[in-house]
């Protein structure tokens, strides 16, 4: 039977490594062709704000030089301008200015823009057929942007977006018939899509497998049983079987970062049996611990919803946590726990307001306005006033978040 187990996880475990493989390569190659969109999209989006600048200053003139001639199918009567020290400036529109961008960019870092349209003024600018495609599909408004990825030779990605028709649109292409809204072309951009690499994939993960088909095969039968011995003593207070000390301090902390971060309110429930000394000198500290289990047992069958845990504090002290639980809730809980070790009906001749073991306990919350050190302070606070008052009670320390029918609580009260 243990070899079949066996079997069985080296079955799941191979089963798994090469789930994560197919995963991660999917996931490489997904994250990639995202972050291709991304650029792809990101310069778009830079080309349009330039153009758009350049359309609201109704255009800029730079002066005539061997990379920058007069555009020939501007028609504008002040496309050119000969200033008085004889200098020659053009006129550069959104489109022009454009194509001169591509040019540069495609000298510099190989990428290219082209800004086409299925009726160009510049015969430069005619769509190819992925273009005109793109184009008709955006004009019958079935996709916003298009792309795709070329994988032959060097790998390319491709990505286009529609240019809407505005206002200052029309000084060059009213005569084309365009009207403000319509999809006048749009604005190609391409450049060479980065491999994917997936061999260090690949052979991470047959190292991975043969290391964990190693170590299920050689620690399988010895590692389980020892694991759950050691989790449960570094966990556990042996005498109580409810959590120990340790376990409640990261407990808590992780419940308080939780309630800061989430703004939610976390309660603790501070319990003292009431003159357990006195129960020991009376019965015997044998019998004192028997007490102390049947209280953990108790408690522990008392706090049944998931997040919430019942651990020893320290000698005949017990504390629980109420994550997500508000003061109402926490005095309830505390009743009841209260109530349920009353009625263990321990006897308890030296017990003072009874003939029974009882519980007096004070109940704290926080919203993550104070520390979890404060936390405990005023839950301690709350249990020794409970001590003080007469025992066999319950008292919370005052929530400032909390309405009474009178109005709000002080918050510069404790308890």
């Amino acid at each position: 039977m243990r070899r079949h187990y066996i079997t069985i996880s080296i079955l799941f475990w191979l089963a798994l490594v090469f789930a994560s493989a197919v995963w991660n390569i999917s996931q490489i190659r997904s994250a990639q062709r995202q972050a291709d969109i991304q650029v792809g999209r990101a310069f778009f989006e830079m080309i349009v704000t330039v153009r758009e600048w350049n359309s609201q200053l109704g255009g800029l003139y730079v002066p005539v030089s061997e990379h920058i001639q007069p555009n020939p199918y501007l028609q504008d009567a002040d496309r050119d301008l000969r200033l008085d020290n004889g200098l020659v400036l053009t006129k550069i529109n959104p489109a022009y200015m454009t194509r001169l961008i591509a040019e540069l960019a495609e000298k510099g870092n190989q990428i290219r823009f082209h800004i086409t349209s299925l009726k160009p003024i510049n015969p430069n600018n005619v769509a190819d057929s992925w273009e005109s495609q793109a184009l008709y599909s955006f004009e019958q408004q079935q996709i916003n942007e298009a792309y795709t990825w070329d994988t032959q030779n060097i790998p390319t990605f491709r990505y286009m977006a529609p240019l809407i028709t505005k206002e200052s649109c029309l000084k060059c292409h009213a005569v084309q018939g365009y009207q403000v809204g319509d999809i006048r072309g749009g604005i190609s951009v391409s450049f060479a899509s980065r491999p994917v690499v997936i061999w260090p994939i690949i052979v991470s993960h047959v190292v991975i497998g043969l290391v964990g088909l190693a170590a299920l095969v050689y620690f399988g039968r010895h590692l389980q049983q020892t694991f759950l011995d050691l989790e449960r003593q570094s966990q556990f207070d042996s005498l109580t079987q409810v959590y120990n000390r340790r376990y409640f301090d990261a407990y808590l902390h992780r419940e308080f970062l939780r309630s800061r971060r989430e703004q939610t309110p976390l309660s603790i429930i501070l319990c003292d049996v009431d003159y357990f000394k006195t129960y020991n000198d009376i019965y015997g500290h044998q019998m004192g611990d028997q007490c102390l289990r049947q209280l953990g047992m108790a408690l522990a069958a008392t706090i049944k919803r998931p997040g919430d845990i019942v651990a020893r504090y320290g000698g005949e002290e017990f504390v629980i946590v109420l994550p997500h639980t508000s003061t109402e809730g926490a005095y309830a809980i505390a009743e009841l726990v209260r109530a349920n070790v009353e009625s263990l009906n321990i006897l308890h001749k030296g017990n003072q307001v009874s003939d029974h073991i009882t519980l007096s306990c004070g109940v704290a919350t926080s919203h993550g306005e104070i520390r979890a050190s404060m936390l405990l302070e005023r839950a301690d606070q709350a249990l020794y006033q409970a001590k003080q008052t007469g025992k066999n009670m319950v008292v919370c320390a005052l929530d400032p978040y909390r309405v009474l029918s009178a109005g709000k609580i002080d918050d510069d009260d404790d308890v």
